[in-house]
């Protein structure tokens, strides 16, 4: 598909306060409560930011964000605002927001990663190997890679800086980080109630959500909020429900294709990373638009 929007590798606004740069978002202030969130091309694996963006991918993540948002409002309130991103920058900045960009609410973090899953694979299915269990969770022996669990778990991990890995913790070490065992108890009964009616829709759309990770903040008043992304390809497993089979990792419509190609490289996970080649972009950036395209029709 023949790509209709520019690429933004890194933003560069000068008529706001700039905050923060992740692996793929771009933080500034719009005033004291509110932020402006630009989700850009960059695509990490390994947790390395690769070099070349990926076409159309910040479009992708946040039309998936604003579809899911508004779809699950009714189990828990998210972060987004009515105010327009173009609204709050400068004309001539308008072309780095356009399409790729929300204007939310400013919130408390919280510092753990909410992670639901319902399949077994990923990091998840490598603890299941060596303990039987994933995040003190104990499971039912004899299960196969990539198999579907009886029922979603909640599988915490901690929040690692830019370069470093995020750790599966147990549900009380997630309860210490939080600081409030009944507001973890309410993360995880949250989570885990998005996962599921999320895992329904999608099911029905020919794509099988393995498993997510959701952020979660606090209001003023103590509230928990829905924040950053919500089911993407960023932020989850998307398998197609036609090629999933269990004893293997299933294909994706994620950066697993990225990562396939990174690994038969010579290069030691560490930055920089190598250049990706044309067909490896053009591939992964139909992956991302496919999902869009499944998800919401």
């Amino acid at each position: 598909m023949a790509s209709n929007h520019s690429t933004l590798f890194e933003s560069n606004l000068k008529s706001l306060e700039f905050l923060h740069r992740g692996k793929v978002r771009d933080l500034y202030a719009v005033g004291s409560d509110k932020l402006l969130v630009i989700q850009s091309d960059r695509l990490s694996a390994f947790d390395v930011i690769l070099p070349d963006p990926i076409p159309e991918k910040g479009y992708v993540l946040t039309a998936l964000s604003f579809f899911w948002f508004r779809r699950l409002g009714h189990i828990l309130p998210n972060h987004l605002t009515e105010v327009e991103a173009a609204s709050v920058v400068a004309a001539d900045e308008r072309r780095q927001v356009e399409g790729r960009a929300m204007v939310v609410r400013r919130l408390t973090p919280l510092k753990i990663e909410a992670v639901v899953r319902g399949y077994i694979i990923g990091s998840g299915w490598n603890d299941y190997q060596k303990t039987g269990a994933v995040c003190g969770i104990k499971l039912p022996p004899g299960l196969k890679q990539a198999e579907k669990l009886p029922e979603p778990i909640f599988t915490p991990a901690t929040k690692a800086p830019i370069g470093e890995h995020d750790e599966n913790i147990s549900f009380d070490e997630a309860a210490r980080i939080v600081g409030d065992r009944g507001l973890a108890e309410r993360v995880r009964e949250i989570a885990i109630r998005i996962y599921r009616e999320a895992a329904s829709y999608a099911e029905k759309r020919g794509i099988i959500i393995a498993d997510t990770k959701f952020e979660f903040g606090t209001d003023q008043n103590g509230a928990l909020v829905l924040i950053d992304e919500v089911l993407t390809p960023d932020s989850s497993r998307f398998w197609p429900a036609a090629e999933y089979r269990t004893g293997i990792s299933p294909p994706s419509f994620d950066k697993q294709f990225v990562r396939d190609w990174l690994e038969t490289q010579p290069w030691n996970k560490k930055a920089p990373a190598p250049r990706l080649p044309p067909e490896v972009l053009r591939k992964t950036s139909e992956k991302y638009q496919q999902a869009l395209r499944l998800l919401t029709g």
